[in-house]
Parts: structure tokens; sequence; C-alpha cells
């Protein structure tokens, strides 16, 4: 049988199973939401479910998509239900929950159906936009607010907003808390200044640009979850047999689970109600502390990891964190090294750690495939953005070495010596080849060729400021650990020098 709301009384009775009730399948329409991706019904979509069912937030979710299908899709087939799989460990424990998401009341179709969208900007019960266009959905255009529809998401958003200052006078109680959660810092300012700009280039009253500022909330926001979408093969018949209906919408997520919100009028965290009910809603003034520690801690970790990895000959991240050496280089790289440098007046050690202590359960969830070879995509400026300020402060500090961080540069050079074939840089680990993604394949690939012997190919990365902006040679002690742990990675091999590193 296929997912609906008539089936709903006949979905398995499990304590791993989490069903909505009526009361939820009847609330009132409270967000309008841009995008219908995995990300957004895998973590704004999964907080705003679990309040409804603990009748805190009691609203549901429009949702607009940019595509007309012509057609009846699975949202509509479904009544807007699906399943999320929320599946990894937490606290040392491993989860496995399947919860029928009935957040979503109806989708809208940008392109035919832009009325019915502007019908909801109208509406008294609109509290909160939300949206997930991607890093190039924020952008200026030249979309004219009559438009039917505007073409971009902030032609789009104007024109909604537009609509609800005319319907209520332009009142500060009509205004709304808009969230994007766009991977681009300062999301929400950005977005308002865009909206602005749009405002003023459609020539609209000098009253409704006052509003869109002063009654409306922009809140930039950080998230944090992996949601890889759509169970795969054998894992989704199986899924779909124990749980004993069909469902073309379902996603898996990890558990892991941060959005992380910036505001301190109250009036937002009166709104945003569904932040009650679950500790990975965050709401605060500034939310710079949360992208440090994922930046850092996550980010860093898995940079400094990814070339050790692949070289040791690992091909996942879940089987390197199966290896109990490999788990405790990553603790000691994150815990006793990085987490030391994110210190700050906003973050405790203590707090790090803890955070640090979370990834290691996130690399260890069994039910995720992250190949490290995906992860080495743009190597070199990840390692720029994410680890020479990292590096640059944990030297700074009197570190004593062998460092962590030392090895898992050595690794990156090795890892990043290659050789021209055709277009591409390939290199070789394990007697298997690999393609570098790195626009700065070629630059490495010619200082290989030009410094083979190891101490001169370490000074000549780290001084090129083509890559790091800076001379790294000038970070005390750094350059001559890196040389130690690439002599013993060449010579000895990634085992042996995860091995060695444990030991100190």
């Amino acid at each position: 049988m296929q997912l609906s709301k008539a089936i709903l009384t006949s979905v398995k009775k499990d304590p791993a199973v989490s069903v909505p009730g009526e009361i939820q399948l009847g609330l009132p329409e409270k967000v309008l939401q841009f995008g219908t991706g995995v990300l957004l019904r895998g973590l704004p979509d999964y907080f705003i479910d679990k309040a409804n069912k603990q009748n805190t937030f009691n609203g549901r979710v429009v949702v607009v998509k940019s595509t007309d299908t012509g057609g009846a899709d699975a949202f509509d087939t479904q009544d807007g239900l699906y399943t999320i799989c929320v599946r990894g460990i937490e606290d040392g424990k491993q989860v496995n929950e399947y919860i029928v998401n009935s957040s979503i009341s109806r989708v809208l179709s940008a392109k035919g159906q832009w009325e019915q969208i502007l019908e909801v900007a109208r509406s008294p019960e609109l509290e909160v936009v939300i949206s997930n266009t991607t890093e190039m959905g924020i952008v200026m255009s030249n979309d004219r607010v009559t438009d039917t529809p505007p073409a971009s998401f902030p032609g789009k958003l104007l024109a909604v907003l537009y609509e609800r200052f005319k319907a209520f006078g332009g009142t500060a109680a009509s205004g709304l808390v808009i969230i994007p959660t766009e991977l681009i810092i300062d999301n929400g300012r950005q977005l308002k200044e865009i909206i602005t700009r749009l405002a003023e280039q459609n020539e609209l009253d000098a009253a409704f640009i006052s509003w869109i500022s002063e009654a409306n909330h922009f809140c930039s926001s950080l998230v944090d979850r992996i949601v890889p979408g759509r169970l795969a093969g054998e894992d989704l018949e199986q899924t779909r047999e124990w749980l004993g209906y069909r469902d073309d919408l379902m996603i898996m997520s990890e558990v892991f689970r941060l959005w992380a919100i910036e505001a301190a009028d109250p009036k937002v965290q009166q709104v945003l109600s569904f932040a009650q009910v679950d500790p990975g809603v965050v709401i605060a003034p500034d939310i710079e502390r949360f992208r440090e520690l994922k930046l850092r801690l996550l980010n860093g970790t898995h940079t400094l990891s990814c070339g050790l990895a692949c070289l040791a000959g690992f091909e996942t991240v879940k089987e390197a964190m199966a290896d109990p050496v490999f788990e405790a280089f990553v603790a000691r790289l994150s815990k006793d090294e990085l987490a030391t440098v994110v210190v700050s007046s906003q973050i405790s050690y203590e707090e790090a750690c803890k955070f640090a202590d979370s990834v290691i359960e996130r690399f260890k969830n069994p039910f995720l495939d992250h190949k490290w070879l995906s992860i080495s995509f743009a190597y070199t400026s990840k390692m720029l953005m994410r680890d020479v300020p990292l590096i640059k402060g944990f030297y700074g500090n009197e570190s004593k070495g062998p460092a962590a961080i030392a090895l898992g540069f050595a690794a990156y050079l090795l890892f990043m010596k290659s050789r021209k074939e055709g277009a591409q840089y390939v290199g070789t680990a394990n007697g298997k080849t690999y393609v570098l993604n790195d626009d700065k394949a070629g630059i490495l690939a010619r200082k290989w060729e030009a410094y083979p012997a190891t101490d001169k190919l370490v000074d000549a990365v780290l001084a090129d400021s083509s890559l790091w902006n800076e001379d790294l040679t000038l970070i005390p002690g750094f350059a001559a650990e890196v040389k130690q742990q690439l002599q013993f990675l060449t010579e000895s091999g990634a085992q042996a020098a995860l091995q060695n590193i444990i030991k100190e």
C-alpha cells in the first residue's frame, strides 16, 4: 500500500515508528518554504513535525517548488506525507527511527500556481519563511514584482512580502520571520540587502521598504545534518517490507542535527516555538561559534584526515573509523590538537571536545557511505580555508610534536603527488590510481617533480604564497614536523605512521 492519510491507522505499531494523529493533519499553514530538497525535509521540517506532535508549534508548511511537473506528483499522491529514516550513533548508542512526517500541507508550483502562493502571502496565519535554493539562489536580479512569477528566489520573496504588505496595510504585526538556510555566511543579512535593493529597483513605496526592514526579521542561520536522501536497492526494499507501505518520498538522515538561528528579538523566539522541543535548534544573538565549531572541528578534521585515510587504503569514512588506530588518530587530532585552538571567549575547551565527540560519532555512522575521495575535492582550497588558521594557532602555542596536524598535512602532500594524464592529474596509492579534483594539482605535481627530496619539497610548498596567501615556513616548528612525518610516511607507509602518532 502507498503512504497516504488513508493508511495511517494501518502503519506498523512499533516504538521505532512515529505516526501523526488527526490533529497534526489539520493544523494551519504557518510556514512558506522555498525548496523541496532533502535537507529542508530532513532538518527544518523534521523539527516542525516533532514540535507539532508535542502540540508546541502547531503549524504546517506550504512548499514552493520552482518547476511545474504538469500533473500530480508524489506529494499529492501521499497527501504531503513522507518518512524520515533516522540512522546513526548518538551518545554511544545506535539509533534507528522511522518518522512519518506530516509537516507539509501542500506543494505549489511557482510557475503554475503563483496566485495560490500569493494567497498564502495574504494569510493571517503565515508567520515564517524558510528557504534553501542553493548558494546561487540568493543573488540580485532584474525581476519585476509584477512578474508571474519572478524568476529568482529573492524576486519571488519580494512579491510575497509586497502582497502581504498591501493585504495588511503595512502593520508591524504582519511582518514575518525569514530564515534562509543556504550555505552562505550571513545569509539572512545578504538576503535582506538584496530584497531591499530589488524593492528600490522596482520603485516600490518608501513605506513598504521601511516595512521590510522594521517589521520583518531576516535571520542568518547555519544548518548541519547529513541527509543522503533516498534509500537504495536492497535497503529500500527491506525498509518498505518492514514498514508495510510504499513511500516514494522516503529519505534517510543521520542522527546529528543542528539549526543555529541568529536572532536577538524575543518575538523570534516566540514565533519559532519549535525550538523548544529539540536541542538541535539553537536561537542566539550570535551564531558565529557554531560556524567555527563546524568549520574547524568537523570540516577541519575531515580535511586533515582525508589524505591519510586514502593512503592507508580506506575507501569510506565508516571503514576508516572501524579501525581502532585510525579512530584514535581522529580523536587525538580533533580533541588534543584542533579543539585547543578553537577555544575562545565564546567557546570553552569542554564545549569544543563535546562537539569533537559528536563528530567522531558522525564519522562512525555505519549507515553512511561517505567516500574519502569525494572529501578530497578541492583539497588545497579546503586546507587553506579550514586548517591553515588552526595550524598557525596550534604551532604558535608551543606545541609538543610530533603532532597529528603535521601528519595530516604531510599525508596531504603525499596524496597530491601526481602525474598528468591527458587533462587530468592522477595519483597512486596501494596499487590503485585516483584522479585529483583540485585546481592546484598542477602546482603540486610540478613541485614534486622539481623537489623529489622531501625536505626541499616541504619548504617549497609551504613557502608558496599562491597556495596559502602567505609563507607557512614562518610558522615556528611546523615545517620541521611536516618533514619528519612526510619522511616517515614515505619510508614506512600510512599504517605505520598512524601507529607511531598514537603512541606519542
